[in-house]
Parts: structure tokens; C-alpha cells; sequence
């Protein structure tokens, strides 16, 4: 029997209970160190010697946390087997450390415990345990068939284009980027960093990326339902019918802003009406933090830049394989939003009811999100004197895990590169995961203060 003496509780790493927060985030830590590790050895570089720790463990982080911010062209600097090791990181990252742990404990035919299902229930946001193993399976055969469709439609255009062997590499590598929301391309053999800007008016290349983009943002447990329930909304979750209907509320307003304003701008006068439309749908898929980009970012005004800011933060949902505060974080303020104007006491959707704790995290996370945007975006403007637009944009796309840049995130100095590996951490994990590997275990009192209220507005 142990003893705490002067009742004094002990750090969270040293108490004996591992909640599932902690497993996940440390998971990602160890995947991030391990990737870090064989991106430092020679044969990951092109050029001898291999790459400094910082740009090893940068590059690391960036796709782990399938982010796509690149401190050097993939192509051009890492050899093959760096391309490797990027692609599985983005993979594990993208279905999550404990979503393929688990998966290994499958297919080994060693038995998962309930602790292992309980962990696996929070790292995919499914809403109960019972049936955790099956719903994995099912993830897990959905994300390989779409990764292989994706690359099958790719192919038919690199394939010519790049040869056999060269084009199937690419189908595969940006299929899966695109699927994990990764953002990292290999299209910088000719001009380094350009994306999928010689795409711009490929709509197989650009639907495909965007297609996959989208269905890898809108979550496993949607994926679930919808193969579940086909055409029958009504049997949807209630979660399900948020991610769905707001996915498709920020696609239609991005393309909406960016066909209608942005790409009717002198500077775009290049592109058709044709080539405009498909740039302006893909402009808005792709900072529901994918990180690829068909057009030139730097020409983007800065109210468009402003309008990316705001899609790179919202991100995708819960348990898929993007990032950002999530489509249901945004759904619960807007829904509480209006039950206020409407003097409603309860936020309402689908005749449904939510729940005030529910209100309560998504302030919290929202919060949270806005304070270390603001504040990382500050830092990176003081430190390396960007223009503060222009260090917001590194930052939302850091902690919406997209990977656009505008500044270039090569030309940032070492602190910043600091700033931004903790972001794109902290956007992969989620706040909610951080907050409460720190406080498990810490019960809450029963006795509650007196109530008193308080006039805001």
C-alpha cells in the first residue's frame, strides 16, 4: 500500500494511472523522435552528411503531425528513403499512433485489453467502446481503399507524365498525403516548394487531391455512418449531421469567395473562368488543413489571405485525420450563439439538445486555439520581422496542422521553427488531449461557491 505524505499528489508522469490522453500524446512524441532519428541518418538526404537535428526533427513534426510546413523542398533535399520515412510518419500520424498500434495487436492475433480499447476510443472520438476493434477494422480497410483509388486516379496522369515506376511513387506518395491531410508533395524537381501550381487547371489531379482531402477530414465515426445509414440522414448522429452540414457550409462559402472575388482580381487575370472555378474549389478544400496549393499564395490579397486564416483555424473534425478546432467546435458556438439571440436557455439542433458541457469545451478549446495563434503569430513577427498577416498565416497553419506558407518557411530563424514544431504539436494532439494528460486524476470537489451572476456585452 502506498502513501502520500502532507497529502501531497505527485506529478501527473509519476501516478500510476495512464489515461488515454497521455498515451496518445506521448505516442505522437515518440513517433516524432523516432522519425527525427532516421531523418539525421546520411542515407535520407541527397546531399552528404544527412540533415541537422533541428531539420530532422522540423520535418519530423511536420508530418507526424501531417501538417505539410517544409524547412526544405521534400524532393530536392530528401533522397528516397527520406521520402519513405516521410510518408510512413504521414500515415501513422494521419490514422493516429494508437489506431496503427492497435491495428499491429490485430493482425498479430494478440488479445486488446478493455485499457486498449478505452484508449483507442479517445484517440478516434468514437462515441462508445463496444465494437472499438471492429470500427478499427473498418477504418483501417476504408483508408487503404480510398489511399489506393486516390492513386489508381493519380497514376493515369503521373504515370505518363513521370514514367512507370517514378509515377506510381508519386500517385502513391500524394494519394496518402492528400488522404492524411499531410500537404507534403514531390513536385519540386523544377521549382522547389511549388505544390500542385502546374495542376491548376487538372481536374483529375485537383479533384482527386481535393476529393481525398475532404473525405479524410470529415472523420472515422462519419465514415462509419454514412456507410452505415446510406441516404437515411435521419439515423445519422447528431455529429455525424453537424460535420456534414458545416463541411459543406465552409466549402460552399470558400468557393463561393474565392471564384466571385479573390480569382476576379487583376493579378489572376491568367486563369480562365474554367481554371478559375476548379482553383477557387480547391482553394477552399485545401486549408482545411491539407497545405497544397494550385496558385501562387503570395499574389493572394490579403483579404483572401484573411479568409485562408479563418479555414486553416476551423480545420476538419473529430477523429479524422485533419486538424484546426474542428467543424463540431464551430457548430457548438454558432448553435449557442443563436440560442442566445432567440432567448433560448439551450443550444438546439436536429431536435436535438446539447449539453452545457459540451458549450463549455468548445469555449475552452476555441480559446485556447486563439491565444496560441495570436500569440505565436506575435512572436514570429517580433523575432524574425514579418508582416504580422503574414506571421498569422505561418502560425494558423502551424496549429491548423495545413502547411501553407506565404513568408516561406525555410527563410524563418531557429526560434521560430521552435514556435511553430510546438504548434503543429499542439494542433495534431488537440487542446482538450493536452489539458487532460496534465489534470487526470485530479477529482473534482462536490462542495460548489455561492452563484452570482455576472452583465457581459
Amino acid at each position: 500500500m502506498k502513501l502520500q505524505l502532507g497529502g501531497v499528489t505527485p506529478p501527473f508522469w509519476k501516478r500510476g494511472q495512464t489515461s488515454p490522453a497521455r498515451v496518445i500524446i506521448l505516442g505522437f512524441l515518440l513517433l516524432i523522435l523516432a522519425g527525427a532519428l532516421l531523418l539525421m541518418l546520411p542515407i535520407s538526404t541527397r546531399a552528404p552528411g544527412g540533415a541537422g537535428f533541428l531539420e530532422a526533427l522540423f520535418t519530423a513534426t511536420s508530418a507526424t503531425c501531417v501538417t505539410g510546413l517544409v524547412v526544405h523542398d521534400t524532393m530536392q533535399y530528401w533522397s528516397e528513403f527520406g521520402q519513405a520515412v516521410i510518408l510512413l510518419l504521414i500515415q501513422i500520424g494521419g490514422m493516429g499512433v494508437v489506431t496503427v498500434a492497435v491495428a499491429i495487436f490485430i493482425f498479430s492475433g494478440k488479445r486488446i485489453g478493455l485499457k486498449q480499447r478505452w484508449v483507442m476510443q479517445e484517440s478516434i472520438s468514437a462515441p462508445q467502446v463496444g465494437g472499438i476493434i471492429r470500427m478499427t477494422g473498418f477504418i483501417l480497410r476504408t483508408a487503404l481503399a480510398i489511399e489506393a483509388l486516390g492513386a489508381l486516379l493519380l497514376a493515369v496522369r503521373f504515370c505518363p507524365q513521370f514514367g512507370l515506376w517514378k509515377g506510381l511513387w508519386y500517385a502513391v506518395f500524394h494519394a496518402v498525403s492528400a488522404f492524411c491531410n499531410a500537404g507534403f508533395d514531390l513536385m519540386g524537381s523544377e521549382v522547389p516548394y511549388s505544390s500542385l501550381t502546374a495542376y491548376v487547371a487538372d481536374p483529375l489531379v485537383c479533384l482527386t487531391v481535393a476529393g481525398l482531402i475532404i473525405v479524410g477530414g470529415i472523420g472515422f465515426s462519419t465514415w462509419q455512418d454514412v456507410a452505415g445509414n446510406g441516404r437515411r440522414l435521419r439515423q445519422y448522429r447528431l455529429q455525424s449531421k453537424l460535420i456534414l452540414l458545416f463541411t459543406v457550409l465552409l466549402l460552399a462559402g470558400g468557393t463561393l469567395y474565392f471564384g466571385l472575388y479573390e480569382f476576379g482580381l487583376p493579378q489572376w487575370e491568367g486563369l480562365d473562368s474554367g481554371e478559375r472555378t476548379l482553383a477557387a474549389f480547391f482553394q477552399a478544400v485545401s486549408p482545411r488543413t491539407a497545405g497544397f496549393n494550385s496558385v501562387d499564395l503570395t499574389q493572394m490579397s490579403e483579404l483572401g489571405r484573411l479568409v485562408t486564416i479563418l479555414l486553416m483555424l476551423t480545420g476538419g473534425s473529430p477523429g479524422s485525420t485533419a486538424g484546426g478546432f474542428k467543424t463540431t467546435t464551430l457548430a457548438v458556438l454558432v448553435l449557442s450563439a443563436w440560442a442566445v439571440f432567440r432567448r433560448r436557455s439551450n443550444a438546439e439542433c436536429f431536435g436535438r439538445r446539447l449539453p452545457d458541457a459540451v458549450l463549455r469545451n468548445a469555449s475552452a478549446i476555441f480559446s485556447l486555439y486563439l491565444t496560441l495563434f495570436f500569440l505565436g503569430g506575435a512572436l514570429i513577427c517580433c523575432i524574425d520581422g514579418v508582416p504580422l498577416l503574414d506571421a498569422l498565416f505561418e502560425s494558423a497553419s502551424a496549429i491548423g496542422t495545413v502547411g501553407l506558407s506565404i513568408v516561406g518557411t525555410a527563410n524563418l530563424s531557429a526560434p521560430s521553427h521552435l514556435i511553430l514544431i510546438f504548434l503543429m504539436y499542439f494542433g495534431r494532439v488537440g487542446g482538450l488531449t493536452m489539458i487532460y494528460a496534465v489534470t487526470a486524476g485530479n477529482l473534482s470537489v462536490s462542495s460548489q461557491y455561492p452563484q452570482e451572476s455576472v452583465t457581459v456585452g
